[in-house]
């Protein structure tokens, strides 16, 4: 076996995205994004308060992400926490983006001194994560994403790997409850940072 992992999501762990989001969608589109909405695609509105189309809310991500990317900051506490894991563990970068957006990812993250292994994913995170299982052996696995979703693709597809719901914008946070396939949810670094090590096997053993 392999030294323990951390697979961590990018935006709203490490960078800040959707406060950056909803300031674009305003600036350039005259749409609304509601912060309290359930669901990223219930919070974007039309002008008459009406949600935006299913088909036309991906576009706009990918749109923010081919011209805004210098809007994003990094997460509080999320260059010194990976400094604290990276001396003990392999990171892996897992991000909900298209492989089209990796080179601009890496460069984005560099920027803050973040530099680990990135790889792009597109739909639930379960597949990714039992393949970097498998391919590298670690000892131990622990898992954080701001998205449910993920958590219970992860769930089923490696069950082992400890998961940890973070949600780094206080806004969002504020109106999502905990994921239900999570092992637990902290939206702060500095208090995920013991919880993490511990269930990487480098912190007092963990309780619950």
């Amino acid at each position: 076996m392999s030294r323990p992992l951390l697979i961590t999501d990018c935006d709203e762990v490490l960078l800040h995205m959707i406060s950056h989001f909803a300031d674009w969608v305003a600036e350039a589109h005259d749409l609304s994004f509601d912060l309290t909405a359930p669901g990223f695609r219930n919070a974007l509105l039309t002008k008459q308060g009406e949600p935006v189309p299913a088909e036309q809310v991906w576009p706009l991500l990918d749109g923010f992400l081919v011209t805004e990317m210098h809007r994003q900051n990094v997460v509080p506490g999320a260059v010194e926490a990976l400094r604290r894991i990276g001396e003990v563990a392999e990171i892996v970068i897992l991000t909900n983006i298209g492989d089209e957006f990796e080179a601009a990812r890496v460069e984005q993250l560099e920027r803050f001194e973040i530099r680990h292994r990135v790889l792009c994913n597109r739909g639930g995170k379960g597949p990714p994560v039992a393949e970097l299982v498998a391919e590298m052996r670690p000892s131990a696995t622990v898992f954080v994403d701001d998205l449910p979703v993920h958590h219970e693709s992860v769930a089923g597809h490696a069950p082992d790997v400890w998961r940890l719901h973070m949600i780094a914008e206080p806004r969002l946070a504020a109106h999502t409850p905990p994921a239900p396939h999570a092992h637990a949810r902290i939206d702060m670094w500095d208090e995920a940072v013991p919880w993490v090590l511990a269930r990487l096997g480098q912190g007092p053993a963990p309780r619950g």
